[in-house]
């Protein structure tokens, strides 16, 4: 077997058990204890899993309790966005009472739209902007105005929020964790979130999120990863896909 090859899978592995000894390597391999420890040394090095005594195991998910505001997550990974939201646009149907929460990436969601026999509701102010301009009919939440992120939260949001009935929704995160599920930095918004997927149909709650969110935890979880549907633009760990339905963005 060629080296790539092999480590390749010793990585898939490592991610699915989380860890792994070189005597379990040598025997699903069938090779030789310093072929398998170079393996793993150069995976280490290559910055895709921990090297420890006797074995491997996976990276970490990392906790982070900074929130960047609009314009920094704006500038990060936007052609895998746009087709993230282009792609979400094509799975509105006629008729459909659709959510779309604040975010970038729904942002870009929001400049794809072309379902004109359909009504949005939004607690983000610029993706209203967008859709009215757009010539589409678009409710916004009354609430308090976030400045960060440009997103309506609140009582009154959630007041609003709660009668409503969507028919799909797609929403935001900063993090995908197999433990920690969905999360973002901020409670409003996270009740926000929570309260608004509680009001979509269970089958058409969607995540737009880049492969950056996986293995991201913030600080405050709104939903477990079986909640919702991620749509993402490249094929993330074996271990989130056991833990949440995906869809690839083409």
């Amino acid at each position: 077997m060629l080296s790539e090859s092999r480590k390749l899978q010793i990585l898939n592995i490592v991610n699915e058990r989380n860890s792994v000894t070189l005597s379990e390597l040598k025997q699903i391999f069938n090779a030789s204890e310093s072929t398998i420890r170079r393996d793993i040394t150069e995976l280490d090095r290559e910055g895709k899993l921990v090297k420890v005594f006797g074995g491997a195991m996976a990276l970490g998910e990392t906790n982070t309790y900074d929130e960047p505001n609009m314009f920094q997550k704006s500038t990060l990974n936007i052609r895998e966005k746009k087709r993230i939201g282009e792609f979400a646009a094509t799975l509105i149907k006629p008729g459909d009472y659709v959510y779309v929460d604040s975010g970038t990436t729904t942002g870009f969601l929001c400049e794809a739209l072309k379902e004109k026999d359909a009504v949005y509701i939004t607690n983000g102010v610029a993706h209203a902007r967008t859709m009215v301009l757009k010539g589409l009919k678009v409710f916004l939440i009354g609430g308090e105005l976030k400045e960060t992120t440009e997103a309506v939260v609140g009582e009154t949001a959630i007041l609003s929020l709660q009668k409503y009935h969507f028919s799909i929704g797609f929403f935001g995160t900063n993090g995908i964790s197999s433990r920690a599920g969905f999360t973002t930095p901020d409670v409003r918004e996270g009740t926000m979130k929570k309260v608004a997927m509680s009001c979509t149909d269970e089958g058409r709650r969607y995540i737009l999120a880049d492969h950056d969110k996986f293995g991201i935890i913030s600080t405050v979880t709104f939903g477990d990863t079986t909640s919702a549907k991620v749509i993402t633009d490249c094929k993330p760990s074996e271990k989130y896909e056991k833990k949440c339905e995906i869809l690839i963005a083409k």
